[in-house]
């Protein structure tokens, strides 16, 4: 009797007897949430309906943060997880991003506005495969370069600032600002400078009472007027990394992003 051909799928050969690999739902759930949150964003810039698109970018960071603690929590980690979280990161914070600046105040600009918009998107690309190609061998206190979402928020939160209607301001008068702010988030992005990431925040170590009050104040602020008070928290953070790099060079310390002690690497920081 002749033996049984192998059995083949467009995916490749599968062994006799084995089972198809699945995917893990939860996890994934919310990485699809945050790419449908960044397809939503390009629509509504498309719309001109800009702070639809500012805010959907921002629940897209939240959901983007979500996914991988779940995935830790729910010990659900995978190669796929980290893929498939990557590409939505690109579209999220990468390519939505840069085309709802440009549709705000770049078009106008001509050549130099969609370049600077190119260079945005292009810089969250290289940003991503850095971050999944060093993952093992950098300083798992600071980012190498300023984080993707970071970077989009720094873009979408001062559109969201512009387009609130308190602020009479058009596009056409921020044009240049625009285009300056588009440059910095994707130059910022394929840098070396460091940012601090606050993975080596201890929650269950007691602070003072102070810092407590702090965040709520923080959130007050953030409550009475998010559209105002956000992008400038962020702008904070994109200008802290050049702090912390020139204080360091003053002191003849410069920070290094290269792993300097020995760590057991956690591939569930790739989800």
């Amino acid at each position: 009797m002749a033996p049984k051909a192998p059995r083949f799928s467009r995916f490749g050969r599968r062994a006799e007897g084995q089972r198809g690999r699945g995917i893990y739902l939860l996890p994934n759930a919310f990485t699809t949430g945050a790419l449908f949150c960044g397809f939503y964003a390009i629509v509504m810039a498309m719309n001109q309906r800009f702070d639809y698109a500012c805010w959907a970018i921002f629940v897209a960071m939240i959901l983007d943060g979500l996914d991988g603690r779940i995935a830790r929590l729910t010990n659900t980690q995978s190669e796929f997880g980290a893929q498939y979280d990557s590409l939505s990161d690109m579209v999220s914070f990468g390519a939505a991003p840069a085309l709802v600046i440009y549709e705000y105040s770049l078009r106008g600009l001509g050549k130099l506005g969609w370049i600077a918009a190119f260079v945005y998107c292009a810089g969250a690309a290289l940003r991503l495969a850095r971050f999944n190609t060093n993952i093992e061998v950098v300083d798992k206190r600071y980012f190498q370069g300023l984080p993707s979402p970071s970077a989009a928020a720094l873009v979408v939160g001062f559109i969201l600032m512009m387009t609130d209607p308190d602020i009479d301001v058009s596009a056409r008068q921020v044009d240049w600002l625009s285009w300056t702010i588009a440059l910095f988030a994707g130059l910022t992005m394929v840098t070396n400078v460091p940012f601090y990431s606050f993975k080596d925040v201890n929650f269950k170590k007691s602070v003072p009472f102070i810092v407590v009050f702090l965040i709520a104040l923080i959130f007050a602020l953030v409550a009475i007027k998010p559209a105002v008070v956000l992008w400038p928290l962020f702008v904070l953070y994109g200008l802290s990394g050049y702090v912390v790099l020139f204080w360091r060079m003053a002191k003849g310390k410069p920070v290094s992003i290269i792993q300097t002690e020995d760590e057991p690497s956690d591939p569930s920081e790739r989800r």
